[in-house]
């Protein structure tokens, strides 16, 4: 489930052991599918059992976490669901990405966005056009297929390969917009494969005809894609797409560090 609490953060920081204790708590919680036993927590966290129990107790009586005694086992309760529901409402990965994508239109000259996956499809929540540069099929709230986008094969090439398998389980799956991109998941798997070797992703025409995007992937602190910075541009722009990819990769960096996340360990 995760590392011992006493190994985190107190080499940079020497924090306050009893939230940084509760916080594993509800991140471990919050990675479960169903409630867990209070001993598979502490054994997981290398916590004592009776300092997990306290915090349990105390999470409980704040309505962050739920107590279930005919199961005993313990799952999140309202209190985590509304803080949820905050963080939805302030938006703040399209605020964090806002000023990020604004410097990097700057930088190469060309319109940029923020995209989010949803199922089979990226949604995106920003997009920083670029002065004089024609609008995009990627406008805020536009939904298209991962498979065929830049962002979504950013996102999918670091997600577990069975969630990948789930969320493409045949070739009904696979849509198909132009006549090109993955339409079997052996062919999806070999381009995020190329994705994760080369750090970020590509398309040429397989959204618009005449226009190609690259983008990199956004992590959150468990090291998950939570979004993809993209820049789109012509096809038959003469740039230099290795130095926009590098731009690209470089914003990706810095909103994940915006997000105190890091990105997924390749070695």
């Amino acid at each position: 489930m995760s590392q011992p609490v006493a190994g985190r953060r107190s080499r940079t920081r020497p924090g306050v052991p009893a939230a940084r204790q509760a916080l594993a708590l509800l991140q471990a919680l919050a990675r479960q599918p169903v409630p867990v036993p209070a001993a598979a927590l502490a054994r997981d966290l290398g916590l004592p059992r009776s300092t997990t129990y306290h915090l349990l107790a105390e999470l409980v009586d704040a309505g962050f976490v739920v107590h279930l005694p005919e199961e005993r086992r313990y799952g999140l309760g309202v209190g985590a669901f509304e803080i949820g529901s905050a963080y939805l409402r302030q938006e703040p990965l399209a605020r964090l990405g806002r000023p990020v994508l604004a410097r990097l239109v700057e930088r190469v000259g060309h319109s940029a966005h923020l995209a989010v996956l949803h199922g089979r499809e990226v949604l995106y929540v920003v997009e920083q056009r670029a002065p004089g540069r024609p609008p995009l099929v990627t406008d805020v709230g536009v939904r298209l297929p991962a498979q065929l986008t830049a962002s979504g094969r950013a996102m999918l090439a670091d997600l577990p390969p069975a969630q990948v398998r789930a969320l493409f389980p045949g070739s009904e799956a696979f849509v198909d917009r132009h006549g090109s991109g993955p339409q079997r998941l052996s062919e999806l798997r070999r381009l995020l494969a190329e994705v994760r070797r080369a750090g970020s992703a590509g398309e040429d025409g397989e959204v618009t005809p005449g226009f190609a995007s690259v983008a990199a992937a956004v992590h959150d602190h468990a090291a998950r894609p939570v979004a993809a910075v993209a820049v789109t541009f012509p096809a038959e722009d003469p740039l230099d797409r290795a130095a926009v990819a590098g731009r690209v990769v470089q914003a990706a960096t810095e909103l994940t560090r915006r997000l105190s996340g890091h990105p997924p360990d390749r070695t």
